[in-house]
């Protein structure tokens, strides 16, 4: 059997699980299973490899993601991502990559367009990442938002205003508030201010309309929810997983 998972520390709402459990049923690969690891800290990653040496690929989710990094054995990451969300395991080692990347990239490029000139990134944890990756790659200028002010956020919640809603046309939520089942969970920001000029992007997939997203439509903004990056970064996994070294 070549097994697979995924380690992070909260996982009963899971992607993952489902996606490649039906993936593997519906191509006929009945060697392969894909299971859930909850940790309650990275530091028992060593004892979850030695238990189970039949694992080939684990996939990585909050708040790992970073945490992560400290026990990989090479890093195929660009060293300012610093985030790990897929992991290939070769002879108990552990190779490291982000493949958020490639899925936030090919899932928001479509909806580009020359009114989104910057961008405002809701939180500062693993995911936002690879989200801010992106936006440099892109040439998209962008502030980011935390609950007080770091070496990451430039900004807090409590100081944002009407006007910098305004100015940053792409509102993207990296924190996982809102998803299911606390539904209600929301971004602390001055909703007054968008409109229809406004692209929300929202990583979170459930529920598909978080209450952030309800708020972008209510404006008639754009809106797009995580699930087409979760399904791209699912399927690099999987061409990772299968390359051979």
């Amino acid at each position: 059997m070549r097994s697979f998972g995924l380690i992070g520390k909260t996982l009963t709402h899971s992607f993952s699980k489902k996606y490649f459990s039906d993936k593997f049923a519906r191509e006929g690969m009945h060697d392969c299973s894909y299971e859930l690891f909850p940790l309650d800290s990275i530091d028992l990653l060593p004892g979850l490899l030695a238990q189970r040496p039949d694992l080939l690929g684990l996939n990585v989710t909050i708040p790992y993601k970073q945490s992560v990094m400290d026990y990989l054995s090479e890093a195929v990451i660009p060293k300012e991502l610093g985030a790990c969300n897929c992991i290939k395991i070769v002879d108990g080692s552990c190779l490291g990559y982000n493949t958020d990347v490639i899925g936030f990239e090919r899932s928001l490029s479509p909806l580009l367009e020359p009114r989104y000139r910057a961008a405002l990134v809701l939180g500062t944890g693993g995911a936002s990442r690879a989200v801010t990756y992106v936006l440099r790659k892109l040439g998209i200028p962008f502030s980011q938002v935390g609950r007080t002010l770091s070496a990451a956020a430039s900004i807090t919640y409590d100081q944002l205003t009407a006007a910098d809603i305004q100015s940053h046309q792409i509102l993207i939520n990296t924190t996982p508030l809102g998803t299911y089942p606390e539904v209600n969970g929301i971004p602390a920001l001055p909703y007054q201010a968008i409109g229809a000029g406004h692209l929300l992007y929202d990583l979170v997939y459930n529920p598909s309309l978080t209450a952030f997203l309800q708020k972008g439509v209510q404006a008639g903004a754009r809106i797009k929810n995580g699930e087409e990056m979760l399904q791209l970064q699912a399927e690099e996994s999987w061409k990772i997983w299968n390359q051979l070294t």
